[in-house]
């Protein structure tokens, strides 16, 4: 089975963390009982405060490669193991806009819209008067109809969120993404009651326990659990919790490669509460070199893996030679 965490910066530390604590948890253990290994591993860190960061980085990485190969061994793919698929297209909106000038992000947002998408999340933080700015011309030139997001990485304080929400509300935007910082819960619900738009959080989160306050304080209208950080077995029990508070799943999904793709498309296919999914045009071309058959994204959707486990394979000599290369 192939497990991925989504751990960019010096990912050799879950590498450590998997070779000299996990190893000795996970010799003799039944890889089919996934969710009691996932407790085992969390609950050994617990009482020495770990209670995020690389270490569930690595519990995720593990995680994700046990439904692989239980996928494999029973030659069903994973949404079919998580009890079955309520679509196999995948909502899809384009992430980013990576241009300078105003008539180059036009430009490429109009050729996403041509290519059959329907939904692109801005991501800007550039200050009050210029994401207004940006977010106004766009709206311009994709229309009524096409469908908006903002994410502003956390830059602004909550009075500043408050006041660039109102604006944005007048352009239809359908939500707001980390309008300030994270760990700030309390500003997140005020955020959320001054605001008609959706407050999106959740990218930096990596269990349940950490949802739960932002449920109980209705800190959030959408929630962004990322699958390479917070693993399947996680998810999907956050994904539970949150519709039990009639809040909508739309999994952050930055720059996973194949593996973390291929399991977040699972997720997204085998729970009730899916919003839409996160594509990044800059990173599944790198993730599909790796990959002996492509993952798709077109015309607005992905398409969802249908062999055993994630339904994809690496290319062990593409994967050597990019690891040799760096």
């Amino acid at each position: 089975g192939w497990g991925e965490a989504l751990a960019p910066v010096v990912p050799e530390v879950v590498g450590e963390i998997i070779q000299r604590l996990f190893v000795p948890f996970l010799l003799g253990e039944d890889p089919r009982n996934i969710d009691v290994v996932w407790s085992k591993l969390y609950n050994a860190m617990r009482e020495r405060g770990h209670f995020t960061g690389f270490m569930l980085d690595a519990i995720t990485a593990i995680d994700i490669a046990l439904w692989d190969l239980f996928g494999k061994a029973v030659q069903l793919p994973v949404y079919q193991l998580l009890g079955g698929a309520y679509r196999t297209r995948i909502p899809a909106y384009v992430s980013g806009i990576p241009r300078n000038t105003k008539e180059e992000r036009i430009r490429l947002a109009l050729e996403w819209k041509q290519r059959g998408f329907q939904a692109i999340k801005l991501h800007l933080g550039y200050g009050l008067k210029e994401d207004a700015a940006i977010a106004g011309y766009m709206r311009e030139a994709l229309g009524d109809s096409f469908r908006l997001m903002i994410d502003a990485h956390w830059h602004y304080t909550v009075s500043e969120a408050i006041q660039l929400g109102r604006h944005l509300e007048q352009l239809d935007v359908e939500f707001l993404e980390a309008p300030t910082l994270p760990e700030d819960i309390d500003g997140h619900a005020e955020i959320a009651r001054a605001l008609d738009l959706s407050i999106a959080v959740g990218e930096a989160k990596r269990t349940r326990y950490q949802f739960k306050e932002r449920l109980v304080k209705r800190a959030a209208d959408i929630l962004q659990p990322d699958v390479g950080r917070a693993g399947i077995t996680e998810t999907r029990k956050i994904a539970n919790m949150a519709e039990a508070f009639n809040i909508p799943i739309a999994p952050h999904l930055s720059v996973g490669l194949g593996i973390c793709i291929a399991a977040t498309l699972h997720i997204s296919a085998a729970i009730p509460n899916f919003y839409v999914l996160e594509y990044q045009p800059t990173v599944l071309p790198e993730a599909n070199r790796l990959l002996k058959e492509p993952i798709i994204c077109e015309e607005g959707a992905y398409h969802l893996p249908e062999l055993p486990g994630l339904g994809v394979d690496i290319d062990e000599k593409a994967l050597y030679k990019a690891m040799n290369n760096h």
